[in-house]
């Protein structure tokens, strides 16, 4: 499941400010999105006395409204350019966080995260990670691992950088904050963003061309059905620990910032996870690396409740961080490994609104069910089936497509 490509050599130098730039963007923008709203529980709930599954709600609105942008984003990103949908999405994201400061009902915030994360954020990831899978003609693995670090630097440094704002200014303040960043940081940023160079037609006639428009003996329909299937299940996973995680810390009687080190630690670690597992992907091939990866998450997801003092959550923390941080990584290189080019970002797009709807799904069930039993074990159990069910599915598209690439290479000419 490799693609054949040209000689490294050939490939612009450019492509690595692409890399870094997307990095940086995705650090700020996702690190709200997926997991930032995880440090306002606390203050929410007090100033306002919601139930945890509520304030749940907000974090569900934004990946909800996140699936559904993504779609759309793809589609035009594919039609026109990624610096123009990037500036867009810029510029609407950090409006709705400036907007959400002064919000002063669950619904308010609820459908303000929804348009950040629809028209904002969603204008961003799936189209500067196609964007950049596009730059590469070899080695994408190690650069989307590197920019699929960026995001998980985000969502590490947001959390624990907002909970000493929120700390300083409150909860509003801490919004605002991040909302004059994201315009000040993310705008420029975009800037940068330009589409790949365009191929010679000798480039456009050869072999890799070929490989690039027919990656995998299987539709590309199929191949997206396939994964969005298993990312479902692999989000609903993931995003217990990466919603619940400081809660769960707080519940054992830690501050605020000392819960969100632990985080702040799971998702430094992550960095290199996701630098590792791309390196991987391109040595034994995207998919074996995502299974990887899977394994790792689902093993250690139910080891969280089981721990009481802070010294083991951050040991534990880091083992867990190093290895769920590759199920991003694996997922976008198998996307840029079995779907063509020409439809990487609307593919990309479709492939993670199951992604963000597995987020949403698993950070709602998490609260809901601690409100219902007051505790989080019913919780991380879910997350674990999750992950198992993911771990089915991953391992039979690898099984499926290793079979027909054998058939097809012995089919006579």
């Amino acid at each position: 499941m490799m693609i054949t490509t040209t000689k490294p050599g050939s490939q612009p130098a450019y492509r690595w400010v692409i890399v870094f730039a997307t990095a940086a963007m995705l650090a700020i923008a996702m690190g709200v999105m997926v997991n930032g709203i995880s440090v306002f529980f606390t203050p929410l709930q007090f100033e306002f006395h919601w139930l945890r599954g509520s304030v749940s709600l907000i974090n569900f609105a934004g990946l909800l409204g996140l699936a559904l942008g993504g779609i759309l984003m793809g589609r035009i990103a594919d039609r026109t350019t990624a610096r123009q949908v990037s500036l867009f999405g810029a510029g609407v994201f950090g409006i709705c966080m400036l907007a959400a400061a002064h919000a002063d009902t669950l619904w308010q915030l609820c459908a303000l995260f929804f348009i950040a994360g629809s028209l904002g954020a969603g204008a961003l990831f799936a189209p500067l990670v196609a964007n950049v899978g596009n730059w590469f003609r070899t080695g994408a693995g190690l650069a989307l691992g590197i920019t699929a670090a960026g995001q998980a630097l985000g969502q590490g440094g947001v959390p624990f950088g907002t909970a000493l704002l929120i700390d300083a200014f409150g909860w509003r303040g801490a919004l605002t904050t991040i909302g004059l960043i994201a315009l000040a940081v993310l705008m420029p940023l975009a800037m940068l963003i330009r589409q790949p160079p365009t191929q010679t037609p000798a480039q456009a006639a050869g072999p890799a061309a070929a490989a690039a428009a027919s990656p995998v003996p299987l539709s590309t329909n199929i191949v997206i059905l396939w994964l969005s299937a298993a990312v479902l299940f692999c989000c609903t996973c993931m995003s217990v620990p990466l919603m619940h995680l400081v809660p769960l810390i707080q519940d054992c009687g830690y501050s605020a910032e000392e819960a969100s080190s632990v985080a702040f630690l799971m998702l430094t670690v992550a960095i290199t996870g996701r630098i590792a597992f791309g390196k991987l992907a391109d040595v034994i091939g995207a998919v074996p690396a995502y299974w990887l990866a899977s394994l790792w998450q689902t093993i250690l997801v139910i080891g969280f409740i089981q721990l009481r003092a802070l010294d083991s959550f951050y040991v534990f923390a880091a083992i867990f961080g190093f290895g769920y941080a590759g199920v991003m990584t694996g997922l976008l290189v198998s996307v840029r490994t079995l779907i063509p080019a020409s439809r990487r970002a609307s593919a990309l797009g479709i492939v993670m609104v199951f992604a963000w709807l597995g987020h949403a799904i698993g950070g709602y069930q998490g609260g809901h069910f601690f409100d219902l039993f007051g505790d989080y074990s019913i919780s991380f159990t879910v997350a674990a089936l999750g992950g198992v069910m993911n771990l089915v599915i991953v391992g039979a598209l690898y099984l499926t497509v290793a079979h027909r690439t054998t058939d097809q290479a012995a089919a006579p000419a």
